[in-house]
C-alpha cells in the first residue's frame, strides 16, 4: 500500500480564490447511511485528518436528519483548528416530516437562510466556507437560490456558493446570477454520468468540482457483499442498483481487475480509484467518507499515486461505461434539472 505523508497536495477549486487538499472527507456516514455510527472513531479520523492535510471537511443539514447531530459533531471535533480547514455544508430538503426525509425539497429563500443560521450555531462557528443547494428544488428558481446565497456571502456568513447534482442548465442560470464555486456530484470510476455534459461546463464556466462516494458507496474498496447482507438502514440494501444480484457480480468481477492493477502499483484498490479521479483534472477534490483513521490514511497516499497512460488505458478498458446498475433508483433521483 503507498505510504501516507502529511503532504497533501493542495488544488484549487473554481476562480473565486477557493483552494483545498487534493483528499477532502466527508462526514455522511459518521450519522446515517452505512450502519451503526461510531462517535469516537469519527472525531479521531476527523482529527487525523486535519494532521494529513486534509481542508475540505464536508457535512449537510441532511446528515442529521433535522436533529443538528452530523454539524454538531463536525464543529466539536474540529473546534482546535477551524481556521485551519474548510467546513462545506448543504441546504435544500424539508426535514420537518420525519416519513419523508430525503425525499421533500424546500430551497425557498426563507427556509435557506434558516438552515445556514441554523448549520453556524449547530457548527459552532461565525462562516460557513462552502454552502451547497444540496439538490435542485424545481418549485424555486435557481436564480432566487443563487440571490440569496449570494447575499449570505455578502453577509459574510458564507464565503464561497455551491450545488450539487445540478444539470447543465441550471449551473449556467445560477453562476449567472452569483458565480458558483463548486459543483458536487457522485463521480467515480464506477459512475461516470458527469464526463458527457456536466464537466465541460464547470470547466467553461471556471467551476471547481467536488465528486462525492468517489469510491461507489465502499464497493471500490473491495469490502463488500450482497446487498442482502447489509443491515435495513444501510442504503447499500435497498438503494443502490449496483449491489441488485446480476449487477452485483459484474462489479465485483471489475473490482478484481482493478485491484489487479492496484497491486503491480504497490497500491491498494481504493487508491487506483481516487489516484484516477485525480487524473482526471486538476480542478477536482474527492471527498471519500470514512470513519476509519487506518482508511483515511489509505486514501490521503492516494494523492501519491502515479498512474500511466497505460493504466488509465487499463481502467477504461475494465469499466468503459462505468458500473453495472445506477447509482439510485428513478424514483429517488431523478434526471438533472
Amino acid at each position: 500500500m503507498a505510504e501516507h505523508t502529511t503532504h497533501l497536495p493542495r488544488r484549487t477549486l473554481g476562480t473565486q480564490g477557493l483552494t483545498a487538499g487534493a483528499i477532502g472527507l466527508g462526514t455522511m456516514g459518521m450519522t446515517i447511511a452505512y450502519g451503526t455510527p461510531d462517535e469516537r472513531s469519527s472525531i479521531a479520523t476527523l482529527h487525523r485528518a486535519h494532521e494529513l492535510g486534509v481542508t475540505l471537511f464536508d457535512t449537510a443539514e441532511l446528515y442529521g436528519l433535522g436533529t443538528g447531530s452530523n454539524e454538531q459533531l463536525l464543529g466539536r471535533a474540529v473546534k482546535g483548528f477551524r481556521d485551519e480547514i474548510l467546513i462545506a455544508t448543504k441546504f435544500g430538503f424539508d426535514l420537518s416530516d420525519p416519513g419523508r426525509i430525503g425525499h421533500a425539497l424546500d430551497s425557498r429563500p426563507e427556509h435557506i437562510r434558516e438552515v445556514t443560521e441554523n448549520s453556524l450555531r449547530h457548527l459552532g462557528t461565525d462562516r460557513i466556507d462552502v454552502l451547497y443547494q444540496h439538490r435542485v428544488d424545481p418549485d424555486v428558481p435557481i436564480e432566487d437560490v443563487a440571490g440569496t446565497v449570494g447575499e449570505l456571502i455578502a453577509e459574510g456568513k458564507v464565503r464561497y456558493f455551491g450545488l450539487s447534482e445540478a444539470g447543465p442548465e441550471t449551473i449556467r442560470r445560477a453562476h449567472a446570477v452569483h458565480p458558483v464555486s463548486v459543483l458536487q456530484t457522485e463521480y467515480s470510476v464506477f459512475e461516470r454520468a458527469v464526463e458527457a455534459e456536466v464537466l465541460p461546463v464547470v470547466r467553461e464556466l471556471g467551476i471547481g468540482f467536488v465528486p462525492y462516494s468517489p469510491l461507489g458507496r465502499g464497493f471500490l474498496t473491495g469490502a463488500v457483499k450482497p446487498a442482502a447482507e447489509y443491515d435495513a438502514d444501510d442504503m447499500r440494501h435497498t438503494m443502490d442498483e449496483r449491489w441488485r444480484p446480476g449487477n452485483y457480480e459484474k462489479n465485483v468481477a471489475a473490482v478484481q481487475e482493478l485491484t489487479a492493477l492496484a497491486e503491480t502499483k504497490g497500491s491498494t484498490v481504493t487508491q487506483l480509484a481516487l489516484a484516477w479521479l485525480l487524473a482526471q483534472g486538476d480542478d477536482i477534490v474527492p471527498i471519500p467518507g470514512t470513519r476509519s483513521p487506518r482508511r483515511l490514511e489509505e486514501n490521503v497516499a492516494a494523492a501519491h499515486v502515479t498512474l500511466t497512460p497505460g493504466d488509465l488505458a487499463r481502467i477504461q478498458e475494465i469499466l468503459p461505461r462505468g458500473a453495472a446498475g445506477s447509482r439510485y433508483p428513478a424514483a429517488v433521483m431523478p434526471a438533472w434539472h
